[in-house]
């Protein structure tokens, strides 16, 4: 992560067209890392995780609110009751828009996406635990792993398993209760990967330079994925943009409905092709429109497309009981608002090292 905020300044000073196109369009945040205890205890070792758990003893990466088992018990969050350091974490997530996101690890060699977890519901498909935006993850894993210098061959580890184009949906490597990647894609409305991006869980100091360069081109085109599909506002009957309308796609039933952050913004990473929109919010009528989506990292923007709503209008000789407005089945998002803090939907990085901490950047599509 070090390397990467110098890469990308010292690009951006040099007029490297890269690296001025994505500071540009895109706003990074960067957190090098979420376990500072866990990095003190540390030491150089392969296998071993000395400095994965605080100071308290806790795995973060354990520690995050479950989706499979908040929606299955209806739990509350208990955000109180977490560390210190995930609470930090959730309420970073709180104050942006995030979009994309990816959190870093050491042990292995592998790309993987959501889900971590399962009930052994609908979303539990050959072993796998698939999200409906597993079209994306899967393409967001090969954009990672494919620009790698070697974790795309899926063999590169000799304690770990080989991972078919070195990606691997995370359910299917192991059940992980707790984690963030779920977390963020349910409850933040925010797209991560977990990126296993070295064998040794601590490499040697030596290592480092050769880990970066193996890893420049996949972490700067993963960034670039920030400006796949669409982004927009939607307004109301009014013409002013309003928080919390939901907008989904027909065929991705999240868990948690994306909506609208306070600036009236909405964002949905979506692979080329049409799709069916369909955007509800209270006192408006239903409104459902098919949208063509183009591909838009090369143009390091998604599509940019408005909804306006019209208010629904009552009568003397319509009863407004007999007026229905769509909602949505889930309260989760209501007890997790995402704010944003500017003009654009956001994307993050966010990253957990195991054995070294947690690493994190986060990146901003712009609107205007």
């Amino acid at each position: 992560m070090l390397h990467l905020i110098d890469d990308l300044v010292r690009g951006f000073r040099n007029n490297e067209t890269e690296s001025v196109q994505l500071l540009t369009n895109t706003r990074i945040h960067i957190l090098p890392t979420m376990n500072p205890d866990g990095f003190d205890e540390s030491d150089t070792d392969c296998q071993y995780s000395t400095g994965r758990f605080n100071h308290n003893g806790i795995d973060l990466n354990r520690n995050f609110p479950d989706a499979f088992a908040g929606l299955r018990r209806k739990q509350q969050m208990n955000e109180e009751q977490r560390e210190a350091e995930v609470r930090a974490v959730i309420g970073w997530l709180k104050t942006e828009s995030f979009v994309l996101s990816a959190n870093l690890h050491g042990g292995a060699l592998v790309a993987s996406y959501p889900y971590d977890n399962s009930n052994g519901a609908g979303e539990n498909v050959g072993g796998a635990s698939i999200s409906p935006d597993d079209d994306v993850f899967v393409h967001l894993a090969k954009t990672y792993s494919g620009n790698h210098a070697t974790m795309h061959l899926g063999d590169r580890c000799k304690d770990s398993r080989p991972f078919l184009n070195g990606i691997t949906n995370g359910y299917e490597w192991y059940p992980l209760i707790g984690g963030m990647q779920d977390y963020n894609y349910v409850w933040a409305q925010c797209l991560e990967l977990t990126l296993e991006v070295s064998c040794c869980k601590f490499p040697p100091v030596g290592e480092l330079p050769a880990l970066w360069t193996e890893n420049r081109k996949s972490l700067l085109a993963y960034i670039q994925q920030v400006h796949l599909g669409v982004k927009g506002r939607v307004f109301d009957g009014s013409g002013v943009p309003v928080q919390n309308a939901v907008v989904e796609v027909k065929g991705r039933e999240n868990m948690c409905p994306f909506r609208t952050d306070r600036h009236g913004e909405y964002y949905r990473l979506l692979l080329p092709g049409s799709y069916s929109f369909t955007v509800t919010y209270p006192g408006h009528e239903v409104l459902t429109e098919t949208l063509t989506i183009p591909y838009g990292p090369d143009q390091y923007s998604a599509m940019k497309h408005d909804f306006l709503l019209r208010q629904i209008t009552t009568t003397t000789t319509r009863s407004p009981a007999n007026v229905t407005v769509a909602s949505s089945t889930l309260s989760c998002n209501e007890s997790f608002e995402v704010e944003s803090a500017g003009v654009g939907p956001r994307s993050t990085w966010v990253g957990v090292g195991v054995g070294l901490g947690l690493v994190a950047a986060a990146l901003q599509s712009l609107i205007d």
